[in-house]
């Protein structure tokens, strides 16, 4: 808003005059619940993808899919137990001091008072535990464009339930599809879930399994080896939602306000790549 008063890029970005009055801030505020309600950006992701010089660049066959753990806006020191009353502070505003030395900790007994959607995660073993968010991409692999996005709550499931969601709409053809997804995904009921829906399960195998639910009559396939070498460019997308999108540690709290922004983020990365793609024959 400060910037707004003094600078002319700003105010041609949001369409004000020179000596035109500079709005309330409690303008952008009241705007941002519009948009929440409405829904808007996922909207305005279905928008881009349907410009019909887009749509041409999109792949209807191949896709691919992954998570991301996006950090929430809330530190370790508000993961308190649930039947704590949670009255009185340190004084002067401060926390309470806490030695949180040999205590257990977990989603089932603790909650964040700060952000109670955010939950304990840790990506793997020996690995710290944040409060954080998963962010689910679904790609097309001919460009490597974003068409779906969303964010959920972690859980055990959630990052194999969201994907399905999001293949589900594309996969109402009479050909099947392909979607290619990492080791994490070589799950039985995941990839019997793909198949049901006339999914063709293009997932990594994982070796460190007893037995892959990806056998001989997927791998076979020259298909399954180019979306293996496809699937990983995701993790482009994901990169420069975190660095240049600033979602590395998301500064808004509760699922709503999130999945929201993590949305226009790639909603952001396609508007990003586009102009170079639209001047490439496709």
């Amino acid at each position: 808003m400060e910037r707004l008063e003094f600078d002319l890029l700003f105010r041609w970005f949001v369409g004000l005059g020179v000596d035109e009055p500079v709005w309330d801030h409690s303008t952008f505020s009241k705007n941002r619940d519009r948009l929440l309600a409405g829904e808007i950006a996922a909207k305005f992701l279905t928008a881009i993808l349907d410009r019909p010089r887009v749509r041409r660049l999109l792949s209807s066959d191949h896709f691919s899919v992954d998570g991301t753990l996006i950090e929430a806006w809330a530190s370790m020191k508000s993961f308190r137990p649930r039947d704590e009353d949670g009255s009185g502070d340190g004084g002067d505003g401060r926390n309470v001091l806490t030695d949180f030395r040999g205590e257990k900790r977990s989603n089932d007994t603790h909650a964040s008072r700060t952000d109670p959607d955010a939950m304990l995660y840790k990506k793997g073993p020996g690995m710290e535990a944040r409060l954080c968010f998963i962010g689910h991409g679904l790609m097309e692999n001919r460009f490597g464009l974003l068409v779906d996005a969303r964010l959920t709550r972690v859980s055990g499931h959630a990052e194999r339930l969201a994907p399905l969601e999001m293949i589900e709409p594309f996969a109402e053809q009479p050909r099947a599809i392909t979607l290619g997804a990492d080791r994490d995904y070589d799950a039985r009921d995941f990839v019997e879930e793909l198949r049901t829906l006339n999914v063709r399960p293009h997932v990594a195998r994982n070796v460190n399994k007893r037995r892959s639910a990806i056998d001989g009559r997927t791998t076979r396939h020259a298909s399954y080896a180019a979306s293996i070498r496809a699937r990983k460019r995701i993790e482009e997308a994901f990169g420069w939602i975190k660095t240049i999108a600033g979602l590395r540690k998301v500064k808004l709290r509760g699922l709503a306000n999130v999945d929201w922004a993590f949305t226009f983020a790639a909603a952001a990365y396609n508007l990003i790549r586009l102009p170079k793609l639209l001047r490439e024959p496709a």
